[in-house]
């Protein structure tokens, strides 16, 4: 069974009208964007990321990037995970503050930890909460459009929509 059909099985029980294709997003892929409203962006390339963040805001499809900063450079694993929001209108000037990688780091640790599950869990939770209170569901009380976790000390810091250009 591929990677598509799991996830097919897996959740057309609850969303009617799933569709599954394998396919990497490029600049190529503008007409496959037709009627996306809101996109998650969870890439483990900043090449690929590059090109996905130039799609999305060129169609004005704001969007939810997450990723990892790791490293074991005193002993267990340490690191940041980030959450940034770039909206239909800001999405631009956000990118421009290059808040996420775009190139591809020397160091795979994320590919080669068995702990990252978890940080891709949390990670995952914080970009749904982040769309929720853009969506009204979770109060917000100050407007973040970046937010790192500090995993060595569990402390959650943001950048506020009002320091946008």
């Amino acid at each position: 069974m591929t990677c598509s059909e799991i996830y097919h099985s897996r959740y057309n029980n609850f969303r009617t009208g799933l569709s599954i294709e394998p396919k990497f997003i490029d600049a190529s892929c503008s007409n496959d964007l037709n009627g996306v409203t809101f996109a998650f962006v969870c890439v483990d390339k900043g090449s690929s990321r590059a090109s996905v963040f130039d799609l999305l805001i060129s169609n004005g499809i704001p969007f939810i990037d997450v990723g990892m900063g790791l490293n074991r450079k005193m002993g267990p694993l340490n690191g940041q995970l980030r959450a940034t929001y770039y909206s239909s209108e800001y999405g631009q000037s956000v990118r421009d503050k290059n808040l996420a990688p775009l190139v591809d780091g020397p160091d795979d640790i994320y590919k080669t930890n068995i702990q990252i599950g978890e940080l891709n869990a949390l990670n995952a939770c914080l970009a749904v909460m982040k769309f929720k209170q853009l969506r009204g569901f979770y109060f917000e009380e100050t407007p973040y459009h970046h937010l790192i976790f500090e995993v060595g000390d569990l402390r959650i810091v943001g950048e506020s929509d009002t320091d946008e250009d």
